[in-house]
This record gives C-alpha cells, sequence and structure tokens, in this order.
C-alpha cells in the first residue's frame, strides 16, 4: 500500500509497510473514527494495538512474524503493544479457513505452546521499554463470562452473519459438521477488544471477519470502535502456497541459523521483493539489482534479527563452504546431534530419522535413494549403509538436500 494511495504524512509512513488493508479507511474525513491517520496525529495519549495469538501449535514461522512485526512497528511510534495469549480461545482453535472442526486442545498444552511463543517473538518485540508492552491471557476475562453475558454476546449476532465467514459457509454448503461452539470463537476474539479497550486490532488478511466482529462489540459496550490492520499471508519458500509447517515450505523462527540462512538464500527470485517489504526494515530502492545478490542479503538480514550478526555470519560462510565441499570451517553454524542417542550398529537411514533430518526412516531410505543425503560433501548412495559404532561419524557433517545439516559427535 502506497503513500499516495493512503495520503498520509512521510513521518508515518512506514507504520503502513506491507499493509494489505485498513478498515475504516475514509482518507479524506477529519473523523479519527474513520481515518486511522487522524486517530494516531490527534490522539494525546499512545494509541492500544492489539494482536491475539492462539498458541495452538510448538512453533511459530516467518509467516506468524509478519503481524508481530507491525506490532513492533507501532511500538517504536510510542504506541502500546497489548500481545494477547489466546489461552481460552485456543482451546477451541479459530475455525476461520478450515473444513472440519479443531482438535481441542488440553490446558496443559495450551500453557507449554504459550511459553514458546513468547521466546520465539521476544527477538521482535521491545520487552525493554516501559509501557510499551502488555502481555495479557484471554482466560482472564473469558473464564469470567457467565451465561447471561455470553447470551448478550451471542444476541449481537445472526446465524446469517455467521454462515457468511470464511469456513463456515463452504462448510455449510458441503453439510460438512459445524458445531455451536464454533460460533462462539469471533465473539470470543471480538470481546478481547472490549477487554483491553483496542484502539487498533492486527491481523492477517483472513482476520477481517473476526476483528470487524470486535467493532461491533465495542459499539455494543460503548467504546469507540477499533481499527482494523490487515497483513498479507506470506506465500511459502516454494513461492506457491502460503507458507505452512505442514506444507514444508516454511522458515521456523527457532531454527538453526544454519538453517534458517540456506533457506533463505534460495528464496525464489518472484518473492524476493515481497519478502524484504514484508520480512525486514530495509528501503526496497536501495536493494542490490542482482537477484542472487538479494538472495544472500535477505538471508543475512533475517537470520541477524534472530540470531545476531556474528551467528549471521558464521551461517552464511558456513554455507559457502559446504557448498564448496569444505565442512572443515563451520564452526559452530551446524547445528549438533549427539550419537549417544543411537545404538550401533546402526544404518544410516536410521540416522537419518533420529537426528530429524528426515521425518522417518522410510524417508531416509527415499531421500539415499534420490542422492539427496551427503557425508561431509561426500554423496551416499548404499541404502544399506551401515556404521558399527559411531567413531567413524564422530565430527562429520550430515546434510539432506541443500537446506538441513546437522553435525555429528559421540
Amino acid at each position: 500500500m502506497s503513500n499516495s494511495e493512503l495520503s498520509i504524512p512521510n513521518e508515518l509512513a512506514w507504520l503502513y509497510r506491507g499493509v494489505s488493508e485498513i478498515f475504516p479507511n475514509q482518507l479524506d474525513s477529519q473523523d479519527p473514527n474513520e481515518n486511522l491517520v487522524q486517530r494516531i496525529v490527534q490522539a494525546d495519549q499512545p494509541l492500544r494495538v492489539k494482536l491475539g495469538i492462539d498458541p495452538t501449535g510448538a512453533d511459530i514461522h516467518l509467516g506468524h512474524s509478519i503481524p508481530v512485526r507491525k506490532l513492533r512497528a507501532f511500538q517504536d511510534a510510542g504506541h502500546t503493544a497489548v500481545l494477547i495469549i489466546g489461552d481460552f480461545t485456543a482451546r477451541i482453535g479459530d475455525p476461520t479457513g478450515k473444513s472440519e472442526v479443531r482438535r481441542q486442545l488440553t490446558p496443559a498444552e495450551v500453557k507449554q505452546n504459550a511459553e514458546t511463543y513468547l521466546e520465539q517473538v521476544r527477538p521482535i518485540l521491545d520487552f525493554e521499554t516501559p509501557g510499551r508492552l502488555e502481555i495479557r491471557y484471554n482466560s482472564e476475562w473469558l473464564e469470567q463470562l457467565n451465561l447471561a453475558k455470553t447470551l448478550e454476546l451471542l444476541a449481537t449476532m445472526t446465524v446469517g452473519q455467521m454462515l457468511a465467514k470464511e469456513g463456515f459457509k463452504e462448510r455449510y454448503e458441503q453439510e460438512n459438521p459445524i458445531y455451536i461452539h464454533e460460533f462462539l470463537y469471533p465473539l470470543m476474539q471480538g470481546y478481547d477488544s472490549v477487554a483491553v479497550q483496542a484502539d487498533v486490532e492486527l491481523g492477517g488478511t483472513d482476520q477481517k471477519f473476526n476483528i470487524a466482529v470486535g467493532r461491533d462489540l465495542q459499539r455494543h459496550f460503548g467504546q469507540k470502535p477499533q481499527f482494523g490492520l490487515l497483513v498479507p499471508i506470506l506465500l511459502g519458500t516454494d513461492g506457491i502456497q502460503k507458507m505452512s509447517k505442514s506444507l514444508g515450505n516454511y522458515v521456523g523462527l527457532s531454527e538453526d541459523a544454519l538453517t534458517m540462512y540456506s533457506k533463505l538464500e534460495k528464496t525464489p527470485d518472484n518473492l524476493l521483493e515481497n519478502y524484504f517489504e514484508l520480512l525486514t526494515n530495509l528501503p526496497l530502492n536501495e536493494l542490490p539489482e542482482a537477484p542472487r545478490d538479494r538472495q544472500k542479503q535477505l538471508a543475512l538480514n533475517i537470520v541477524t534479527q534472530y540470531h545476531g550478526e556474528a551467528a549471521a555470519k558464521e551461517a552464511q560462510q558456513a554455507a559457502i563452504n559446504i557448498t564448496q565441499g569444505d565442512t572443515s570451517g563451520t564452526g559452530d553454524a551446524v547445528p549438533e546431534f549427539s550419537l549417544s542417542n543411537v545404538e550401533f550398529p546402526a544404518k544410516l537411514f536410521y540416522i537419518l530419522s533420529a537426528s530429524e533430518l528426515c521425518k522417518s526412516s522410510g524417508e531416509g531410505r527415499r531421500q539415499i535413494q534420490g542422492g539427496g543425503v551427503k557425508l561431509d560433501g561426500d554423496r551416499i548412495s548404499d541404502v544399506e549403509l551401515s556404521f558399527d559404532s559411531p567413531d567413524a561419524l564422530d565430527g562429520k557433517i550430515l546434510q539432506v538436500g541443500k537446506k538441513n545439516f546437522r553435525r555429528l559427535v559421540k
């Protein structure tokens, strides 16, 4: 979204970088309830900018980081980030875009996931400056809702409105079950905005319905309705489908520096500008001309964000060395796997599985058959290759494809 499209002051332009939609968006209006620029300019105190994260899994990838980065942009502009950990809503799971009901998580699973989420977003958000970050758990208010209050929430929406929501509409037309508790999810997310008195809510483009519900509920409870600021859904490293761990086209925030670098330096040319815009703060008019140079700069910048400059440069050099068949100078960039976890004698395909380079021994076999496995730079073709002891493997680098490595240690 360009500055001219938004008609915003230059000093606010960076807040809108990579934004897909802002609503409402009455750019000619001076009303701070209709124009987000005016809400920011006229505010006599920091805005409360909300982002909700449901800890439904253990890991976050770069696609999840985009609204978190936008939250940091508001922090840097002097506003208050309100990060809501959906420990209550995660027990249901957002039905948006889902063709079937989600499995309900236990409180223990949600708690564990929430802890890992906070660690993974720590490099992005400002946790230190007083007044810049509130971390709230929505069980704080949702567990207190009695039946009367729940009925009040339900009375603000019709079944027709719910069935218009992405996911529900398709399931209804295909006669797939929709459970009543799933209808509650948009209302609970919307009530989060009431509870924290949000001025702005951030989310992906698939969250527009839920954010709009929050606006309606704020009006119902006598609050100024929040603005919705939507960011794109990131395409994965294959350049075709949205980034997803299940599709294998993801870059995880908790991945080691070398794996992260190796994935990002192979970003397809058609994604480079999009990744720079959404995942870095680099000026887009100052990027290198050559696609290969852009790939390297992108990888180095993003790895630096999550692992620091020294680790990023070490990962870059290690990737160069491995490409050239030299594994001697890879240093600490390659994650280690202890062979003490393996019972010898052991087949190499089993070690591939045990080290999590492959999901299973069967996949390990297929990778070897396909020529995708190297040991210290030498391609392995013997599917039945076996080792009597860890001695012959100690210190060597096991590689699957171009992006995944383990240093084997006794």
